[in-house]
């Protein structure tokens, strides 16, 4: 966070309206929250829009997280080394961790975890297409850690200060965690880079691989995704998906020199002009094609997500049950 950003105010800038109240005064004071920059929270009255888009968006990043899971988790067992293995296994519980926090903000809006679940289950909800793609190396881990996770923070850092309160704080341990990923992939790919000409080759492979949807993960261009610019209006959203998209390819090229490997687009170069690196257009017919289905991973990604859920059904039933009788037993206590 710059030094002219500001933060969001953690009390409100008015009395809150009274039960009962007004439909225009419930707005007002709405409209308030946002024009101050404050935190819009669970009990506070908002627009049916506002909601809706929160629970999509926030709903997304849960599952995104959840199924992300999958192809580190592949990896474990063939870590190179006892230190990468644990390294890895850690990365991969933070990633449930943060799923966790993202569906227990989403519960926030009134929508149950359970019926947000069934919507992954069912293919009516999306997750991000970046993790439709295959790990197929070792390095795919540091590419994964370096760009995807380094798109994710550079995505995620601004929504710290989203205007709706638990989602901008489940924000701030997650952006935490996602530094030490990216830290993680870094790590890996120079090691790599630094090895063997097959090792150089195998992590300049993995980053060829997965540089573009990387800059997909922003999002269409500005001009296809119409609801961006409310998000950005409610203050959900503090820029758009190509100023995004922007901020992480010039924080990259650097990046990209230091490691002594090469982003796969022969347009890249500065503007000075502009104060900029200029780059290439992105395949979106690709994006398109694996957001509706039809990634190399799509059906695999699913499948294991359904098997997973119906496994995992003795531990939520017994977890049932365990409450039940801790709740009984609290009853007769009280009732003592």
């Amino acid at each position: 966070m710059t030094s002219t950003e500001k933060t969001p105010t953690l009390s409100p800038v008015a009395d809150a309206p009274a039960a009962g109240a007004s439909h225009e005064a419930e707005q007002a004071y709405f409209d308030a929250l946002i024009t101050e920059d404050s935190r819009v929270e669970p009990r506070d009255w908002m627009p049916e829009k506002y909601r809706k888009t929160l629970t999509r968006q926030v709903s997304q990043h849960a599952h995104s997280e959840i199924i992300g899971m999958q192809p580190e988790a592949n990896w474990i067992t063939r870590a190179p080394s006892l230190k990468r293995k644990t390294i890895l296994m850690a990365k991969v519980q933070d990633e449930a961790g943060h799923g966790l926090y993202l569906y227990s903000a989403a519960e926030t809006l009134g929508t149950p975890r359970h019926v947000l679940n069934e919507q992954l289950l069912e293919g009516r909800a999306k997750y991000s297409s970046i993790f439709n793609y295959p790990a197929r190396t070792w390095a795919d881990m540091g590419a994964i850690g370096w760009l995807v996770d380094g798109a994710a923070i550079c995505n995620q850092v601004p929504l710290c200060r989203a205007s709706y309160g638990p989602y901008g704080r489940a924000m701030v341990r997650i952006c935490k965690e996602e530094s030490f990923h990216q830290r993680q992939g870094w790590e890996i790919l120079y090691e790599l880079s630094h090895g063997t000409e097959a090792q150089k080759k195998m992590a300049q492979d993995a980053v060829n691989r997965f540089y573009g949807p990387a800059l997909q993960m922003f999002g269409p261009p500005d001009a296809d995704s119409p609801n961006s610019q409310q998000s950005m209006n409610w203050n959900i959203k503090r820029f758009s998906n190509d100023e995004l998209r922007q901020r992480f390819v010039d924080m990259m090229v650097p990046q990209a020199e230091a490691l002594g490997l090469t982003l796969p687009d022969p347009d890249i170069k500065w503007n000075e002009e502009r104060g900029h690196y200029d780059y290439g257009p992105l395949d979106w017919d690709e994006f398109h094609s694996v957001i509706q289905g039809k990634g190399p991973c799509n059906v695999q990604r699913m499948q294991r997500r359904r098997a997973a859920h119906d496994e995992g059904a003795w531990v939520r039933e017994a977890a049932a049950e365990y409450a039940r009788k801790n709740a009984e037993q609290h009853a007769e206590l009280m009732g003592a």
